[in-house]
Order: structure tokens, then sequence, then C-alpha cells
């Protein structure tokens, strides 16, 4: 288990996902440590020398940000913040998402523009580094004033108070700490507001949505490759002539991919019977490629994001400043998760389609996909399960961003709703995953009714599909199959997103 040197630098989502899939351990640099102390030290020193009313940190928080707070009162304060905002429904959140939220707080806090103490910070970072999971649920986020509930679940094992998930099981965080020989932090002023203010959620979610979109859409291209050479599709739209009239970068990367799996078979060289074919084929680089120009503009987003400082109120120590902003107001990263959801809904909704051209009876295939129709249904309700899920996935796809609603009495009055917006992609992925299973599947019986030599990649992905799902000769339950090929195909996230 190595070590990630957190420097005064910009981390870039790279290095987020070598610091995940290598579950390396944070380390703050000297100069973050530096900048962390000085911070911390001008805002002490500035509630010690004023009486100005300074938000959130000898105030009240939202519609009571007028209530001065007595200075022997102030940790109270940020202790009752983070009881009372720990108050989410739902799910439990997959562990995967609370270690990177705890791993964007800490990149957030450590730019010196919060005022906590170092303490504070080397507090989760013990978290993330020993992989101790607050225990956070995904609804209660508005995705305006921060992901105030979910980061508030995250905060609790801080004060001593929720509880964790170690090696999957729940513990008290009373008892880890104990376990650790370790106090509980005892907030200081602004501490509890700057843990609870920021977009560690949504962004956390989003960021693990992005990874299963970048394989998805390399899953999507193999799939249709294997589609394409069951229904004996022409190549020609995969032509880089047809890519260089129009200059969209995915386009070109699909059909490139598509060509480059298929190489080696005999598709090209057979003869045809259609002069052309469906959209869901003929327009797979068009579609495919539309969907993965969103992927990468999304990461340019997210890394913009995961450099930013996302807290209220902003510190300055160079310019003897502390300002009141809306930094923590989610709507960049909400109106690209929404984009986001339309694109990799789209995978799926293409994928059904060629599904269902799979089971039609033409180009010499049987209908549904069985030697018996009739007596056996074959593959025709897997269709169905297809066309059920994106459906689902279209109700997904509504805008969460679009949506508004006043909380804070009217304080906070234009909400961006991003964290609902995560929420939903994370089942448009998951539905898309159980999409292009069903697709490959169908596309894995089609061969067998073909016998025309095919590429060794096209060859080795049927291979492993039959190791997991045999050869359909009878009507049997499909369900297993499903999850065991939707499993096999997030299991190959880790190969895909690679350094640009």
């Amino acid at each position: 288990m190595g070590n990630f040197i957190l420097e005064d630098s910009k981390i870039t989502l790279y290095e987020i996902n070598n610091i995940i899939s290598n579950n390396l351990q944070i380390v703050l640099d000297d100069i973050l440590i530096h900048k962390v102390k000085k911070s911390r030290l001008f805002l002490e020193n500035k509630i010690s020398k004023t009486n100005d009313l300074i938000y959130g940190v000898n105030t009240g928080f939202g519609d009571l940000h007028n209530i001065k707070i007595q200075h022997d009162k102030l940790s109270d304060l940020q202790l009752n913040l983070i009881r009372s905002h720990a108050c989410g429904t739902g799910k439990k959140i997959n562990c995967e998402i609370v270690r990177l939220m705890l791993l964007l707080k800490i990149i957030s806090l450590s730019k010196g523009n919060s005022g906590v103490r170092l303490d504070t910070i080397n507090r989760l970072i013990f978290l993330f580094n020993n992989n101790l999971f607050p225990i956070v649920y995904e609804y209660g986020s508005l995705g305006a004033s921060g992901d105030l509930a979910p980061l508030a679940h995250m905060s609790l094992p801080i004060i001593g108070e929720g509880e964790l998930e170690y090696k999957g099981k729940i513990q008290n965080s009373k008892t880890i700490l104990k376990k650790y020989k370790l106090d509980k932090i005892n907030l200081a002023s602004k501490e509890g507001l700057a843990l609870i203010n920021g977009t560690q959620y949504m962004l956390a979610s989003f960021i693990n949505s992005l990874f299963h979109s970048y394989n998805l859409s390399k899953l999507a291209d193999n799939i249709s490759s294997v589609s394409i050479d069951s229904f004996n599709c022409n190549l020609n739209p995969f032509s880089p002539l047809v890519n260089s009239v129009r200059g969209f970068k995915g386009q070109r990367q699909v059909s490139n991919r598509i060509l480059d799996f298929i190489n080696g078979g005999e598709i090209e060289n057979l003869q045809k019977t259609e002069t052309q074919d469906p959209y869901s084929f003929r327009c797979i680089p068009q579609v495919h490629g539309a969907s993965l120009d969103v992927i990468d503009y999304c990461s340019q987003i997210i890394n913009t994001e995961i450099n930013s400082v996302t807290d209220n109120p902003l510190i300055f120590d160079e310019k003897d400043k502390i300002i009141s902003g809306g930094n923590f107001h989610g709507q960049p990263l909400s109106l690209s998760i929404d984009f986001l959801k339309l694109s990799i809904s789209e995978l799926g909704n293409i994928s059904e389609r060629r599904t269902f051209n799979l089971m039609s009876g033409k180009r010499g295939l049987p209908i549904f996909l069985t030697d018996n129709p009739g007596m056996s249904s074959g593959l025709m309700i897997l269709q169905y399960t297809a066309a059920s899920l994106v459906s689902s996935n279209k109700q997904f796809s509504t805008p969460a961003s679009i949506d508004s609603i006043t909380s804070s009495n009217g304080q906070e009055d234009h909400v961006s709703m991003g964290a609902n917006g995560a929420n939903q992609l994370l089942r448009i992925i998951n539905n898309v995953y159980d999409i292009l299973s069903i697709e490959l599947i169908s596309a894995c019986q089609a061969k067998e009714f073909n016998n025309h030599k095919t590429s060794n990649q096209v060859k080795s992905l049927i291979s492993e599909v039959r190791k997991l799902s045999k050869k359909i000769t009878k009507d049997r339950a499909l369900y297993k199959d499903v999850k065991k090929i939707s499993k096999f195909l997030k299991s190959q996230r880790d190969f895909i997103f690679q350094k640009s």
C-alpha cells in the first residue's frame, strides 16, 4: 500500500482514480500544512479582535444568519450544526462513493480557504487511510448550501457519533474510536460549517458514475460489434471517409473501436442481403460517439470542481478578507449530471433496438433466436425486460436541475437538486449495464445460427459470456444469466479509465 502526497497543485481525475483503485494512503505535504495552519490562525485572530458578525462563525445558519452567538458557545454551535443536519434518508450510500467523499473533502479543506484546524483534516485522513466509511444516506441534499445532510452524516464519526462501516461490518463510531485509542474531535469555530458546506456528495457520486460511463461507452462499442457481426451488417458506415466530413471526436473514436474489434473476421466480405442497416446499427458512431463526447465534457467539469473550494464563508488570509459567497451551489455539476444522464440513457436506448432487431427473424436468424418458435419463447421476454429498463431510464432522465424548491424560510430560494440528479444517474447506469447484458446474451445467441468466421476479439468476448451464460437450447429462466453478465461487465471498469 503506497502513499499519495497531496501537494499544493491541481489534482486530476486520473490521479483520483489511481488513489481509489490502488488504495493509496493520503499524506499532506508541508506547504499545505502551512496553508491550513496559517488560515486557522488568521480566523482565530479575527474572532478575538472583532465584534463583527461573521456568517456561520459567530452567527446562526441559513435564515438565522443575523443571530449573534456568544464567544463561549462557538464550539457548541458547530456541534449542534452537525447533529441537526444529519437527517438523511433512503438507502445507504456504497463505500466507494463515501471514500471519494472523504478524499474530496480532504482536498478542499487542505487548500487553506476554510479555516479548519489541521487536527480536523487529519481525522478525515485517518478515516480515509484506514478504510473507515461513515454511514451516509442518499436523500437529504438540495445541492445548494452544499450537500448538507450527506456531509453531516459523513462528519458524525469525527465528533464520536453516528456509525462507520469497516470490512463490511457497521459499527458504532465510539467503538471504532476506542479501538484505535482516539478521542472525538471537539469542533472549533467554523469547523462544522466547513465540513458540511461543499459539493462533495454529488461530486463523489458524479465521479463514480463517470468512471462507469467510460466503461459503458467502451462496452457498448464492443457489444455492438458482436451484434453487427451476428446481424451481418455493412461496415461502410464506420469508414474513416464518413467520419472525415463530420468532425466529432467521439464519432471517430467509436468507429475506430468497432473496426478494430471486428478486424480479422469475414463479415466485411460477406454478401449482404440488405442495401442499408437499421439506424441502431448504421448510426452507432453518431449515437455512441455523441455520448462519448458528453462523457469527455463532464470529465472537464469534474476536473474543475475537484480543485475548487466550495465552502462558505471563504477565508483569504493574505487579503485580510472573509467573504460569504455561493461556491457551495451545485448548479455547474447538476446541469452536467443531467447531460450525462441523457447520454448514458441513449446507450441503453439504442442497445435495446439492436436486441429487438436480433430477435426479429431477419437476416437468416430465427425469430426470438430459438430453434423451436411457438413451443419455445426463446429470448422474447429478454427484450421486454430491456424495454422496461429503457423506459425507466427515460423517467430518470427528466432533468433534476430544472427543479428547485425554497428552503430555510426563503433564504435559500434556489437550489440545484444536483444530489438527486446524481442518484438518478446511478440508477440509469445500473440499468444500462443490464440492457447491454441483454444485448450481449442475444448477440451471442444469434452467433449460434451463423457460421462465418469472426474476429479474435469477438470470439474472446463470446467465450467469456459462455462461461457464465450457456447457449439457450430450450426455455429456461434467464434472470441469473443477466445478473452474471452484468456483474462481469461492471468488473471491466478498472481497465477503462486511462490517462489522457
